[in-house]
């Protein structure tokens, strides 16, 4: 792997510049105890530094990356690059770490090699003495580097996983904001506490004066918008739906700029460890679905009150003609009554197709256009 390639891994591994991690300090203390020496350092080296992430022993965060040591390593393999003479090995002898403080005399790296074959840095130990390191504590520096891999490999892993459920929560959140009313997600404790964990961006097109942070620091306030003859039943609703484990559906009222506007509410519910109810659900207005069946309603009634008369007439007709000896005169007679009353019928008929059909189509018009197809969202009618 060359070196552009190296830094891409280092820079994915996202570790220089964050704080210490107690785990990684407790491998370094390890290092120092196995090989008995007074320094120990995790590295990390980019294109100019040898970078600190745990030491013990000397109190450094950073050195320029030509004057350290580690950078040898990372063409050593797999193997432990061990120094044991720097002030006569031409690779260390002008160091500024041999020549001054901490006048380092004995270093032994074991590199910190990624899946791919990087080599990200070191885990080595240092001392301003001259010394000898056996193959066992070799072995041992192998390991504890592994056990910092692995640490570090974790630690990747968290954060892609991390930042995979931030990105789809994202996205989520945006098909959400799309989807005409709200989405959102309620929960109520066994004291009967509300919260409000969630609600899309459907919120600001329904209700403008109550926004989503709103909602979530007070989420009571919404109750204020219900219809007070439709306050008790809804609130009764939710209870009923939190000591049963039930469904919430239903339809109530809200009182919107001086206007009665319908809304129905429906909602799957989760029960947690801790007693609480989660309902996973949607809010829609309806009104126009309301109007829309209410214009029904009145057809029928119409059309009820309009028949009734000409049947009824027609049927007692009927009874009297049955009973009655009819000769041609007053055969003509109800003939001609009958006659009345068909076109009695038709006129009614017509005025009512007339009237109705432009109703029927102007509430199932506002139906079908509750959502703006250009706009893909909710419209202001």
């Amino acid at each position: 792997m060359d070196e552009k390639d190296r830094l891409q891994e280092l820079s994915d591994y996202q570790v220089i510049g964050f704080p210490p991690e107690p785990e990684l300090d407790e491998l370094t203390q390890i290092a120092s105890a196995i090989c008995d020496t007074p320094f120990s350092l995790i590295s990390l080296i980019d294109d100019k530094h040898q970078w600190i992430k745990s030491k013990k022993g000397w109190d450094v965060s950073a050195i320029p990356r030509n004057d350290g040591f580690c950078q040898h390593a990372l063409h050593s393999g797999d193997e432990v690059l061990v120094v044991k003479d720097p002030l006569n090995d031409e690779r260390f002898k002008e160091s500024p770490l041999v020549k001054r403080q901490p006048h380092i005399r004995f270093y032994a790296g074991a590199p910190l090699r990624t899946a791919k074959g990087a080599t990200l840095g070191t885990l080595c130990i240092l001392d301003s003495k001259s010394r000898v390191i056996s193959e066992s504590q070799k072995n041992a520096l192998k390991l504890l580097a592994k056990r910092v891999m692995d640490f570090l490999d974790r630690r990747k892993l968290l954060r892609e996983q991390e930042q995979r459920i931030r990105s789809n929560v994202v996205h989520l959140k945006k098909l959400a904001d799309q989807v005409p009313g709200i989405i959102y997600q309620l929960e109520m404790n066994p004291a009967g506490d509300i919260a409000v964990h969630f609600v899309s961006n459907g919120i600001q097109e329904m209700f403008p004066r109550v926004n989503e942070d709103l909602l979530m620091k007070n989420p009571k306030r919404f109750f204020s918008l219900i219809h007070p003859e439709d306050l008790a039943t809804t609130r009764a609703t939710m209870h009923q739906a939190f000591e049963k484990l039930m469904e919430i559906e239903i339809e109530f009222r809200v009182v919107k700029d001086k206007k009665v506007v319908w809304h129905w509410a429906k909602a799957k519910p989760e029960r947690k460890n801790s007693g609480a109810v989660v309902w996973y659900g949607t809010l829609q207005d309806i009104t126009h679905r309301k109007e829309y069946e209410q214009t029904l309603e009145e057809i029928l009634s119409d059309i009820s009150h309009v028949i009734r008369r000409p049947v009824t007439t027609m049927m007692a007709l009927s009874s009297i003609i049955e009973e009655d000896n009819l000769d041609e005169d007053r055969i003509r007679e109800y003939a001609r009554n009958f006659k009345t009353i068909s076109q009695e019928m038709d006129r009614y008929t017509r005025n009512l197709n007339d009237v109705y059909f432009l109703k029927i189509q102007d509430a199932r018009s506002k139906i079908e256009n509750k959502v703006n197809p250009e706009e893909g969202r909710v419209s202001d009618d």
